[in-house]
């Protein structure tokens, strides 16, 4: 099931280029030629990231560990 996240997007204007990355995780940055683009080009590349870090992380418990998956809340200032 789908769950919706909010992140904080740093967009600048480098020359002809929009570069672009996400506060809260790193090694999430992409560029484009227009905000658009580089709105989505950093979409998917936090969804990417998100993805591989779940797999990385579900690969290193062992078969038999019991574990329990969460939902935790917690609010950060701006």
């Amino acid at each position: 099931m789908p769950m919706e996240r909010t992140f904080t997007a740093v967009i600048q204007k480098r020359g002809k280029w929009y570069v672009a990355w996400v506060e809260e995780i790193p090694g999430v940055n992409t560029q484009g030629r227009t905000l658009k683009e580089v709105r989505e080009n950093l979409k998917e590349a936090l969804r990417l990231v998100l993805e591989v870090n779940r797999e990385l992380a579900r690969k290193r418990l062992s078969p038999k560990a019991k574990v329990r998956h969460e939902t935790l809340r917690v609010e950060i200032e701006p």
